[in-house]
């Protein structure tokens, strides 16, 4: 598909072609209506002229029948001098008559009157007759004029003929502009439709590609067709793409560098750690176990942020073949049990109940969202209390709340405590402070998966928190298939 050079240049080419139909069509009423026009205009001319002509030559008629009257009492040759003048203009105007479009019966009538004329003309002006001859000769011209009188009849019965021809041209005129409108507004209508296309398209294409590199997609070449200005936004799309694809590994290889530098003196530690607390190299004192214990907690503690770090920066994009129809109570209940020895710890229990909930995920992130919102609670949960579960299917979403006793989130933090590496007060008796990533990946998680995660106030003001996850129910979830028993226990199975 051609293109102009600028896009401004392919709008007014566009406007022009689509206007072209139009201006045509409006072009050809014009000149339709002033052919019509012209046409009425002659039509009333030769209608006038004929009716003049007409009456004109009735007058003729009537006076050489008075001429002719005179003469045949007086006898006198200038009036014959006058019949022959009138007579010369009687014929010179039947002769007018004839230029009209008369039809065969009037164009004969007219030839009988002037050829009777020429007759009754030579008869006059042969030698004197009788009375009777006369008498005849006077019959004749008055049936002369009778017939030159029904002539006017003939007149009007032209101009009717031309109110006719006017009024069949106008309909034939109408039915034409009809099928010209008709036929030029599909014609611009299609090309209205085509060079819409052609103007979306490269608009939609940047547009998908902002949408792309905005979803950290990288991974799909951006090309732009279109006018030369957008196919060189496209192009710096492209390279922009490009570029932070480059980032983007370069961050990668950066953190999987790091992240084992730091893994492999850490695991030395560790070990180190854990031999002194195990005594191999001797007895050690109340003191240095504690020493020992906090070099454990830290390592371990150095350990998670490292991990979380890796499982953020991995956290924007669901590989398509991990995605699937997952059952969210049989990942709760997964993640209840994996918790268990971490709620004992600080004798916290568990009030649960799940009823249904198939939603269409990758199951081990599904499973991080879950593991992430219950390690919080645990964290924040007083010693011996407890932590209430509820998931519901709700207007084609399953909604999972999580709740528990702690101090609970002040209304200024709901936000901010998804915000990357944002920490808000540490609990008591909490000795490890978190990563500050847990809920932003969390977030992160079920945005991908099309949810959401917010924090609300706990039912009937109870003191505590209540984080809620919502995320759509899988197709066959929402056609009705049965969804799964609600579970209710106190502590976990």
């Amino acid at each position: 598909m051609y293109y102009p050079r600028s896009f401004l240049k392919f709008i007014l080419l566009s406007f022009a072609l689509v206007s072209l139909p139009l201006v045509y069509a409006l072009a050809e009423l014009l000149l339709s209506v002033d052919r019509l026009a012209s046409q009425g205009r002659a039509e009333v001319v030769q209608a006038a002229q004929a009716a003049r002509t007409s009456r004109v030559l009735f007058d003729q008629a009537t006076t050489l029948e008075r001429i002719v009257r005179q003469q045949l009492i007086l006898d006198d040759p200038a009036i014959l001098d006058d019949y022959n003048r009138v007579s010369l203009e009687f014929r010179a105007t039947g002769a007018q008559l004839t230029v009209f479009p008369l039809d065969a019966a009037e164009r004969e009538s007219l030839d009988r009157l002037l050829e009777r004329e020429v007759a009754l003309a030579g008869r006059l002006a042969g030698p004197h007759r009788d009375a009777d001859s006369a008498a005849r000769l006077a019959q004749g011209y008055g049936e002369l004029v009778d017939g030159v009188q029904s002539m006017l009849g003939a007149s009007s019965q032209l101009t009717q003929r031309a109110i006719d021809r006017l009024s069949e041209t106008a309909a034939r005129g109408r039915e034409s502009w009809y099928w010209l409108a008709l036929a030029t507004a599909g014609i611009a209508v299609a090309l209205a439709i085509l060079f819409a296309v052609l103007i979306a398209r490269p608009i939609r294409q940047l547009d998908q590609a902002i949408r792309q590199m905005g979803a950290a997609d990288f991974a799909h070449a951006i090309v732009v067709d279109g006018p030369q200005d957008l196919r060189y936004v496209g192009q710096r799309l492209e390279w922009l793409r490009s570029r932070l694809r480059e980032l983007e590994e370069q961050q990668t290889r950066f953190l999987r560098h790091v992240s084992h530098e730091l893994k492999t003196p850490l695991t030395a530690v560790r070990e180190g750690a854990e031999l002194l607390r195990d005594e191999v190299g001797g007895k050690l004192t109340r003191e240095q176990h504690d020493i020992v214990r906090i070099v454990r907690d830290n390592t371990l503690s150095l350990q998670r942020l490292i991990e979380d770090l890796l499982r953020w920066h991995q956290s924007r994009a669901i590989e398509a073949a991990t995605v699937g129809p997952v059952e969210l109570a049989e990942v709760v209940r997964r993640v209840l049990r994996e918790q268990k020895l971490a709620a004992l710890a600080r004798m916290i229990s568990f009030d649960t109940r799940l009823d249904g909930g198939t939603v269409n995920g990758d199951a081990e992130r599904l499973r991080t969202i879950v593991d992430n919102l219950l390690s919080n609670a645990i964290k924040y949960s007083p010693r011996s209390g407890t932590i209430v579960v509820r998931l519901a299917e709700r207007d084609g979403a399953a909604v999972l709340d999580v709740s528990d006793d702690g101090p609970g989130v002040p209304v200024a933090e709901r936000e901010r405590v998804f915000e990357t590496f944002y920490q808000g007060a540490a609990p008591s008796g909490v000795r490890v402070k978190g990563s500050g990533l847990g809920l932003a990946i969390a977030r992160e998680y079920a945005s991908a998966h099309g949810g959401r995660i917010e924090v609300g106030d706990r039912a009937e003001g109870a003191r505590g928190a209540c984080f809620r996850l919502t995320l759509p129910l899988a197709v066959r979830a929402r056609t009705g298939m049965p969804a799964a028993q609600g579970v209710s226990t106190a502590g976990v199975e």
